[in-house]
């Protein structure tokens, strides 16, 4: 029996966008058309609308329009979430990000590709392979996650990398191409911008926190 264009999509597959795929893009395209010019200032709007969206999210779930994506419902997103202005998801594939992540601004993720040699490409095939995001995740600003990359736990990409390979927990990496500069350790807890301390104030609160 022949596939259609979704099994072959969800078995990472070359495939050539059916009409039932582009139902599924009207959709997501009239959604993020919505989202993208609703009030600004409606944040319980915004939150709506992204639920009506994305595969799964929740209230504490917060993107900052625009925001532009190919089908919306291979988006998951765990709690405590914020992704910034004009990201950019190429869900073709599954997109899971874990819990209290930071996207920044105009990050691209791309599921989405095509092949290297021309023959497939100009008759239209394409695929996607799944991007996965773990937990306490922060994506600098101009970052572009390539297909299939797995981003581990608490991890730092910085701004402007392009990522083509796994990062491992608890990574510093950056660059293009993006590659870990080291590892994150306890020592970090003492700054927030290269070597200035975190106030006492702040210091004792989240020492608080973590009991």
């Amino acid at each position: 029996m022949i596939m259609t264009s979704k099994e072959r999509r969800e078995k990472g597959l070359l495939f050539i966008a059916d009409e039932s795929d582009w139902v599924k893009m009207k959709e997501a395209r009239g959604l993020t058309q919505e989202l993208n010019t609703v009030d600004r200032r409606d944040f319980d709007k915004i939150r709506s609308i992204v639920n009506r969206l994305f595969g799964k999210s929740d209230e504490t779930t917060f993107v900052n329009p625009p925001f532009y994506c190919d089908y919306g419902s291979n988006i998951e997103v765990g709690k405590n979430c914020f992704i910034n202005y004009n990201c950019v998801i190429l869900d073709n594939a599954k997109v899971k990000i874990g819990d209290n992540c930071l996207i920044g601004p105009n990050v691209a993720i791309y599921t989405a590709g095509h092949t290297m040699h021309p023959d497939a490409r100009s008759l239209g095939y394409e695929y996607g392979i799944d991007i996965i995001i773990g937990d306490n995740v922060w994506i600098g600003g101009n970052a572009v996650l390539c297909p299939g990359v797995h981003i581990g736990a608490n991890v730092v990409i910085g701004a402007g990398s392009i990522v083509t390979k796994d990062v491992p927990d608890w990574s510093f990496a950056a660059g293009n191409p993006c590659r870990v500069i080291r590892k994150i350790t306890e020592e970090d807890k003492k700054y927030y911008f290269k070597r200035r301390e975190i106030d006492k104030e702040t210091a004792s609160y989240l020492s608080d926190r973590r009991k």
